[in-house]
């Protein structure tokens, strides 16, 4: 079997031939009939396409490991999932750098923004979505009879069955069911939202009235990466000031409100644009170079990094929609189902990690604390007889 060590990912857009947006192929240029055959399912089965570049980006991950101990990946048995895991825990992740742009090191702590930078290898939510990836594609070819006869990715205990492996009784408390084996434990993250200070220098920082629109969109609409890079002409509303954004996994266009000053920065940028843009077209960010093209993800992350580069910072696109939904927060009048429509969370319990104090408040509030006089201690009433109260309770006299 022929090593798949190379990553081929085109456009993210599904046409009608659902192996070319994104597809594993070997040294030879050749793909994989397993794979394309687990990617037409995963297209038959509604998954976006950035559902399946992601999947086949764990997948590759697993073949080239399964390249490297010779294992086929139908012989794979509990055991290489095991060193996979392993493996995983100590490599360096090849799209992280040891040292940043800024001179900083990975893992540290930014001194501007105070969140510590991406270490050099795997995190826990990466290789939990390989293991992932890598038992659905087992699971699948399960039913198709090339795979192995049992998953080699272990599975977690079902919720209605007790240690022994029989159905429990419904009167019974539920257990409680940890990780599955291998599966990597979540540290739960405080939201990423920047200070006003911060965000006002790295605004400042941007140099082009486009990158201004993107920021003062992001930050006042909250929309993901993916979600600003599809809107079109046809998707902005300037008069009511709303913008549609294509929301995450149903695919469907919810209008949000937007800051007028965005609109401003978004007029300035199509003015300057507006030659540029290639006839017929209707997307709304394109690159500023010659020749013109749709900007991309990794061209948005540029942008952001020449901002970073000037103010020393590690600000990402998704900061942006975390400090949108701390303001919402700390405006009295929204209730949090307001703020949820306005996130756009389909689970109000997505909305809630949002609902805590940053940092910067409760630095201000205790110097507060710490500066505010102590109460005076606490008198006896002036209408009573103090003849009587000496009697009464002579350690007051």
């Amino acid at each position: 079997m022929r090593s798949l060590v190379v990553a081929q990912v085109g456009s993210v857009v599904v046409t009608a031939d659902p192996l070319e947006p994104a597809r594993l192929v070997d040294v030879d240029g050749c793909a994989d009939e397993h794979v394309r055959q687990f990617v037409r399912h995963l297209v038959a089965c509604d998954y976006p396409a950035t559902t399946c570049r992601s999947y086949l980006l764990s997948l590759l991950r697993w073949f080239r490991f399964l390249a490297a101990v010779q294992v086929p990946w139908n012989q794979a048995a509990r055991h290489d999932v095991r060193d996979f895991v392993l493996w995983l825990r100590v490599a360096k992740n090849p799209q992280r750098r040891p040292r940043r742009r800024d001179g900083s090191l990975a893992g540290s702590v930014n001194p501007v923004t105070g969140k510590r930078t991406l270490s050099e290898g795997y995190a826990a939510s990466t290789i939990n979505h390989s293991l992932s990836a890598v038992k659905m594609f087992y699971d699948y070819h399960l039913l198709t009879g090339f795979g192995p006869v049992v998953n080699p990715v272990p599975l977690q205990r079902s919720r209605g069955l007790d240690r022994a492996g029989s159905h429990r009784s419904p009167v019974e408390p539920a257990p409680l069911n940890g990780r599955a084996p291998y599966r990597q434990r979540i540290r739960t993250k405080s939201p990423r939202a920047l200070p006003d200070a911060v965000f006002d220098d790295f605004f400042a920082a941007l140099p082009s009235n486009r990158d201004r629109a993107i920021v003062s969109i992001a930050v006042g609409s909250g929309p993901r990466a993916d979600e600003l890079l599809r809107m079109r002409l046809e998707d902005l509303d300037i008069g009511r000031q709303l913008v549609a954004l294509e929301g995450k996994g149903h695919r469907e266009l919810e209008w949000v409100p937007a800051p007028p000053d965005a609109f401003l920065w978004l007029a300035a940028y199509l003015a300057e644009t507006e030659h540029l843009r290639p006839a017929g077209e209707t997307g709304v960010w394109w690159t500023l170079r010659r020749p013109t093209r749709p900007l991309t993800y990794w061209a948005l992350r540029q942008v952001l990094n020449r901002a970073n580069e000037r103010l020393g910072a590690n600000v990402t696109f998704h900061d942006l929609r975390h400090t949108y939904a701390m303001r919402l927060f700390d405006d009295p009048n929204l209730l949090i189902t307001d703020v949820q429509r306005l996130m756009r969370h389909r689970s109000l319990a997505s909305t809630q990690i949002y609902a805590r104090a940053r940092i910067d408040d409760l630095v201000r509030k205790m110097r507060e604390h710490y500066t505010r006089p102590a109460p005076a201690e606490p008198g006896p009433d002036p209408s009573y007889d103090p003849a009587a109260m000496a009697v009464l309770f002579p350690g007051l006299a």
